[in-house]
């Protein structure tokens, strides 16, 4: 099966899970998770083995274990590509990411100190500037309220050493082109923006 995009019911279909997220509605409806959402991913996926490698889809449920919100099920399916990519879709539309998610302590080291030099840590601005002209956000969930232990807090690139992670990322509202082959374009077009941030990474952080 060639990839044609997601048809209007997949994103029907999130917008019932938001509204009414119980097993009930899972059940009921999981015929159309599996032709309408995960059918059409996989067969993305399979469109991009060559490539981007092998890729993993999430699983549907939640790890509700140490969370407040008990709701079962994800409101969205996404999928991890062996290159490191991301791709999500939910009731907003679709989403793409990549970039370095977590660090350990001492891949985020080297990340620091490759930003507190001077040529990769201007060469990582210059990264970042070009994807922002491609309106790709550059995001990082954890961040340092203040500049990390050894470095000034008036160092030129100080927003970069306080990040605990970082990743590109792109969504794009509910547009025509999700129910089309289209889809596929602006995910390989994302992810050939993002090399460079993936690069720059591998080779001053490493396994992270």
């Amino acid at each position: 099966m060639s990839f044609q995009g997601w048809p209007a019911e997949a994103l029907e279909f999130y917008e019932g899970l938001e509204a009414e997220n119980t097993k009930e509605y899972w059940t009921s409806h999981k015929d159309v998770y599996e032709r309408c959402v995960r059918e059409p991913m996989a067969a993305l996926l399979d469109e991009l083995h060559d490539a981007y490698g092998g890729a993993k889809v999430f699983r549907p449920h939640r790890d509700i274990r140490f969370s407040a919100d008990k709701s079962p099920y994800k409101t969205h399916i996404g999928a991890v590509l062996e290159s490191g990519g991301y791709i999500q879709l939910s009731a907003d539309g679709l989403g793409a990411g990549s970039g370095c998610y977590q660090m350990s302590p001492d891949a985020l080291a080297r990340y620091r100190a490759a930003v507190a030099e001077e040529k990769p840590g201007k060469a990582l601005e210059s990264i970042i500037a070009k994807l922002a002209k491609a309106d790709i956000e550059i995001m990082s969930h954890d961040r340092l309220k203040s500049a990390p232990r050894g470095y000034p807090k008036d160092h030129p690139r100080i927003e970069l050493l306080r990040a605990k992670n970082l990743a590109a990322w792109r969504q794009w509202p509910v547009e025509p082109w999700l129910g089309t082959a289209e889809a596929k374009k602006h995910v390989v077009g994302f992810l050939k923006a993002a090399k460079p941030l993936n690069q720059w990474l591998t080779d001053h952080v490493g396994d992270a």
